[in-house]
């Protein structure tokens, strides 16, 4: 199928044009920034890790977990995700839902900073990265971000709890 037959068929399910060079901004952007990160560890000899510790792996994908959802969901980066995206509803707890808006660049950034699986690849790339460079005070911060998730989970269970007895 021809990208035309690709386009047409999509506007005629009511979808917009997926901002495929957009897309390909981004992924540049995050290539780069990669390789750029890896040319100046290499400089300054940074050594990276020959072993990631169980441990150390949950607590990265923990604090990569939250993180995402505080910059793609959580009132307060609302100001962060604005110009590329507009308010649809709220979510559970706390989180509001925002979808993209405008075309090329701008509509792939609000896919980006809407969507916690996108963010949470671009969150757990400068985490592995802090954590190479600096892994105890990028522990302190995975911390502090999984003691925040832990703390979400405990409020959802005890508003589950009280509801439950109330009923």
């Amino acid at each position: 199928m021809t990208t035309d037959a690709v386009r047409d068929e999509e506007r005629a399910d009511g979808e917009e044009d997926v901002p495929l060079g957009g897309y390909a901004v981004l992924a540049g952007t995050f290539t780069t920034a990669a390789a750029v990160y890896a040319g100046v560890a290499r400089r300054r000899g940074i050594q990276l890790p020959h072993h990631v510790p169980p441990w150390d792996v949950a607590l990265l994908g923990t604090a990569t977990y939250k993180a995402a959802r505080l910059l793609s969901r959580d009132k307060v980066t609302s100001f962060l995700r604005a110009p590329f995206t507009r308010r649809k509803g709220q979510a559970l707890g706390a989180e509001v839902m925002d979808e993209p808006r405008g075309t090329g660049v701008r509509r792939a950034v609000g896919d980006l900073v809407s969507c916690p699986f996108c963010v949470s690849v671009w969150v757990a790339g400068t985490l592995v990265g802090a954590y190479a460079w600096t892994p105890r005070a990028t522990r302190l911060v995975c911390a502090g971000l999984g003691a925040v998730t832990l703390s979400d989970w405990l409020q959802y269970a005890w508003t589950w709890t009280q509801q439950s007895t109330e009923e």
